[in-house]
């Protein structure tokens, strides 16, 4: 059975950049845009799972949602 993880993509304004925050331990990804932190996490989240938990099972599953807080004056 495919194991599932949780990346939340979140725009810090200031930076101009998506920061992550998930379940998977070791995940710290940075991207100008959310195709390239897609492609990120695609790349280094299951080398952070086998690195950190080596007890997870392939497939994995990573359910990647975006937040973005938008202030209008």
């Amino acid at each position: 059975m495919a194991q599932s993880f949780k990346v939340t993509a979140i725009w810090d304004p200031k930076a101009e950049v998506f920061t992550s925050h998930s379940n998977i331990p070791g995940l710290v990804v940075e991207a100008d845009t959310f195709e390239e932190f897609v492609s990120l996490v695609e790349a280094l989240a299951p080398e952070m799972l086998e690195a950190n938990m080596p007890s997870a099972k392939r497939p994995f599953l990573f359910d990647i949602e975006l937040h973005r807080t938008l202030a209008v004056a």
